[in-house]
């Protein structure tokens, strides 16, 4: 019997910028309704490798499908079946939330616009903002809002950037309930980054750690933490930023700087 229909494949992903070598061969297997938290330090490569994985940057080497899908050449197709929040990305400020969400809802294709809406407004707690527009949310409920703009049509890969970031704990509780009930009812995958390990310990069974560009570790966080000999991921993060820093002091003495200074 077959499992879960893959839905992402990322192989031998590899960017380089100026400055080096961003991401050095990253693979990462998505399927149906698993949540995968992508984790690391700062310049591990996260955000290039989610650019990548959402065609929106170039890999320099690597291939990434979606569905069957293969970017870039039939990224529009793929694209259809893909979610992305990030807490950066802005609202307009004079439309009201319920259009916003209807608008997507037209662009996304979706046959009953009204319920759709109705039904990501009630899952994300935003009944009683449906009327605001975005001048008058709160940071939060701005992020709150583009998580159900991007849920909206249940879509096949839901990819989170730091979702929960600006969110009060009783309302990223509250994203957190939605998104298993997308996951386990709608087979919606999810791959999340966060700097919030006690996050994506209660949200992921599964997360990928990244450290100089490459994937260092792959399995359930209680796994990860033992073999590092962690309590938690939180002392994996920090193990592998220590890691880092002293990578980055190495070269900074070889190179003749002070270590610390800027290159």
């Amino acid at each position: 019997m077959s499992g879960p229909a893959r839905i992402l494949t990322a192989r031998g992903l590899v960017k380089e910028f100026r400055r080096g070598r961003a991401v050095d061969g990253v693979d990462l297997t998505v399927h149906a309704g698993e949540r995968v938290g992508l984790l690391g330090p700062n310049g591990a490569g996260k955000t290039t490798t989610l650019l990548m994985c959402l065609g929106a940057v170039e890999p320099d080497g690597g291939t990434v499908d979606i569905l069957g899908h293969r970017l870039p050449a039939a990224r529009s197709a793929a694209m259809q079946a893909v979610g992305f929040v990030a807490g950066y990305l802005p609202l307009p400020d004079r439309l009201r939330v319920r259009e916003y969400l209807r608008l997507y809802a037209d662009l996304y294709g979706l046959r009953r616009t009204g319920a759709a809406v109705d039904a990501a407004l009630e899952r994300f707690g935003l009944t009683r903002l449906a009327a605001a527009i975005g001048t008058e949310l709160s940071s939060g409920q701005r992020t709150l809002v583009g998580i159900a703009k991007a849920a909206l049509h249940a879509p096949a890969l839901l990819v989170l950037d730091e979702p929960t970031a600006s969110l009060d704990p009783d309302i990223a509780l509250r994203v957190r309930t939605a998104l298993l009930e997308l996951s386990t009812g709608h087979g919606t995958a999810l791959l999340v980054t966060s700097h919030d390990m006690v996050e994506v310990e209660r949200l992921c069974p599964r997360v990928v750690f990244l450290a100089a560009g490459r994937v260092v570790a792959d399995g359930a966080p209680t796994e990860i933490a033992r073999r590092y000999r962690r309590a938690d991921l939180e002392g994996v993060f920090l193990h592998l930023a220590a890691e880092r820093d002293a990578a980055a002091g190495g070269r900074d003495l070889a190179a003749g700087r002070p270590r610390g200074s800027a290159a």
